[in-house]
């Protein structure tokens, strides 16, 4: 047995974040993922000024990140009738020293995967391959991984790392009890549309009130046409969420949910318009999972959805699970490859990441939306009258405090992983 080697179940952002990082720290990894072949899948994703900071770190810079995406210029609540609730800069334009990027969230995955063949090898990821339970002994850890041609492998490393997602074979080996995935009743459509970006033009906007909203946000840098790619999100909340079908990711008809925005029109955004213009649609239901009280069981740890999976409100899903990979990557500079690394890791996120998943099961920063819904139904002249502008500020503060992006705080951190810095020295 490699007595150092880390295997991670799972190849999507928080696995692959993590073997860069360990790749980057000397320390070997394989990563196990269960599809046969990555492709660019998904729609538009946010990754916060704090997983910006990291990404430089690692090596994966502006050019890379303009290839993928377009750094965020503002975040913006509006209400019903079009008129402002929230607007502050984001990114560089508000203070910080790394930008917010909007990405396209498959074109970003496969960024990730390129970047770590280039520096780990071909031979860094294992595909058609899952990992579905693991074995532990003294010497460390044994994982069970089913391939795809139906031949079971025993895989034997140091550590195994859950970042398999929020159905995660490895979660449900260490928390045999869970709950079932938890569904409030929001169902999600999501699409792109090559459109005219509004706003700023590369503006980050809620739209409508808890029950029922929009969002809006460019994908892409502008083109010769003067469009963008735009990525959007409807959603409906519904009273009765067990009388729905709560599948996951499947494509569907526009014209299946196109009527809840039915008149969601203003000289600046036309969002029946908007919806109609994408070429498909994909629908699934907002759900996260109960937070658990440790992400460790002795050399196994998880890390990303598998860990915290939550609901998309505060655009912080993917951001989170590359600093779950940069906090388990400085932990074992500190301790080693072992357990104690992967104690100190979930010593350090687990309890506060617990805390701002049921922050955004209670709407993230789209709480101002509930809030203005709850005062004036949606509506309003004078958004001062209904919220004061300090009750607003101080709202979004304690978000930003709690999902570990506040902007002072963040400047003023050292890095996570020393540059250069190795294991063993």
């Amino acid at each position: 047995m490699n007595d150092k080697r880390v295997m991670i179940a799972g190849g999507g952002i928080a696995g692959l974040s993590l073997a860069l990082t360990l790749a980057e720290i000397g320390v070997p990894c394989t990563v196990f993922e269960a599809v046969r072949e990555l492709k660019p899948l998904g729609v538009g994703i946010n990754l916060q000024p704090n997983a910006v900071r990291e990404l430089y770190d690692m090596g994966i810079g502006p050019e890379d990140l303009d290839r993928v995406g377009l750094p965020a210029l503002e975040w913006a609540l509006v209400g019903l009738n079009g008129n402002d609730i929230y607007a502050e800069p984001r990114g560089l334009e508000a203070g910080y020293d790394w930008p917010q990027y909007a990405v396209h969230r498959g074109k970003f995955h496969m960024l990730l995967h390129d970047k770590l063949v280039e520096r780990a090898g071909a031979g860094s990821v294992v595909t058609g391959a899952r990992v579905a339970a693991y074995e532990q002994s003294a010497e460390g850890v044994t994982a069970v991984v089913e391939m795809a041609d139906g031949s079971e492998r025993r895989e034997r490393g140091a550590l195994l790392i859950g970042a398999d997602g929020i159905h995660s074979a490895i979660r449900a080996q260490i928390h045999p009890d869970q709950p079932p995935i938890h569904w409030g009743g929001a169902v999600m459509w999501r699409g792109t549309t090559r459109a005219k970006p509004i706003r700023t033009g590369s503006s980050f906007v809620g739209l409508g009130t808890h029950r029922q909203r929009m969002v809006i946000y460019p994908i892409s840098h502008v083109g010769e046409d003067g469009l963008a790619d735009i990525n959007w999100i409807a959603e409906v909340t519904y009273d009765d969420p067990e009388a729905r079908d709560s599948g996951w990711f499947r494509p569907v008809e526009i014209d299946a949910f196109v009527h809840h925005f039915e008149g969601w029109s203003w000289d600046w955004l036309d969002v029946p318009e908007l919806i109609r213009g994408a070429d498909i649609a994909y629908e699934n239901p907002m759900i996260d999972r109960d937070p658990v009280p440790t992400w460790r069981d002795g050399a196994v740890a998880l890390m990303g959805d598998a860990a915290h999976a939550m609901y998309p409100t505060g655009s912080n899903g993917a951001s989170q699970a590359i600093v779950d990979a940069r906090v388990m990557g400085a932990k074992m500079l500190e301790h080693g490859v072992c357990r104690d690394a992967l104690a100190a890791y979930d010593e350090a996120l687990c309890g506060p990441v617990s805390e701002l998943i049921l922050r955004n099961r209670g709407a993230g920063p789209f709480g101002l939306l509930n809030l203005v819904d709850q005062r004036c139904g949606g509506e309003f002249d004078d958004i001062d009258a209904v919220i004061p502008a300090e009750e607003r500020a101080a709202f979004m503060a304690g978000y930003k405090t709690a999902a570990g992006f506040a902007i002072e705080k963040l400047n003023a951190a050292p890095r996570t992983i020393a540059e250069r810095a190795r294991v063993g020295g």
